[in-house]
């Protein structure tokens, strides 16, 4: 688990092939800031730009570490397939403070920044999101962008999916990679926990009275 807190940003320095076809993932070397590992050890886990991955080798020089990303996981994120910055967040240890969000570091789907604008001393961020998407957005609701947990200050909805603005306060811009963002990124979200299971149960209680009802209605014998 994790809370949408970037505690650093890396670079994939280097990708590599893990075979010659599409069903074949990829293996990433990562430059860290200086110490950045000293409490990492093999098998653990890091969110790269909100992705959950698993540390499968550490460098001795201190400062870069590998992960292998499946082709399941490429095709379902943004950002892991080339070279460049991404947002770095250990996984949450029980005794830390929960300073964004719950967040899972499972990708629910890719969005495309629509507007990225300094208003202020801030940045509006607009993002288009995929419609299915749409239903777990709301006014002052969490979202987590390229791993960042961020607060939603506008929802609309669209025909072709739902578009949704962040203010982004210069220190965030400051010390994740976000501020690399333009017009046209994609980027990779993840919905709130909460709204997930909420859903479920909702769900779950519609599909219970519709069967009810069904069986207080059904012939009497």
């Amino acid at each position: 688990m994790f809370t949408g807190i970037i505690t650093g940003v890396g670079r994939i320095a280097a990708l590599h092939d893990l075979g010659s076809s599409l069903s074949h993932g990829k293996r990433l070397t990562l430059e860290v800031p200086a110490g950045y590992l000293d409490d990492v050890g093999l098998g653990d886990s890091i969110a790269i730009n909100g992705a959950c991955m698993t540390v499968t080798t550490l460098h001795a020089e201190g400062h870069q570490f590998t992960i292998d990303v499946s082709a399941e996981s490429l095709d379902k994120t943004c950002g892991l397939n080339k070279l460049g910055k991404v947002n770095l967040e250990k996984a949450l240890r029980a005794h830390d403070r929960l300073g964004g969000h719950i967040v899972s570091g499972h990708v629910d789907g890719i969005g495309q920044v629509t507007h990225f604008a300094q208003v202020g001393e801030s940045w509006e961020l607009r993002i288009k999101s995929p419609a299915s998407l749409g239903k777990y957005l709301a006014y002052k609701g969490s979202i987590t962008v390229n791993g960042v947990s961020l607060t939603v200050n506008t929802v609309l909805d669209l025909s072709d999916g739902c578009e949704f603005s962040i203010n982004l306060i210069p220190h965030t811009v400051e010390n994740t990679a976000l501020g690399a963002l333009e017009t046209g990124s994609p980027v990779n979200l993840e919905i709130d926990l909460i709204a997930r299971y909420v859903e479920r149960m909702l769900n779950n209680d519609a599909s219970a009275n519709s069967a009810a009802t069904a069986f207080k209605a059904g012939p009497q014998h």
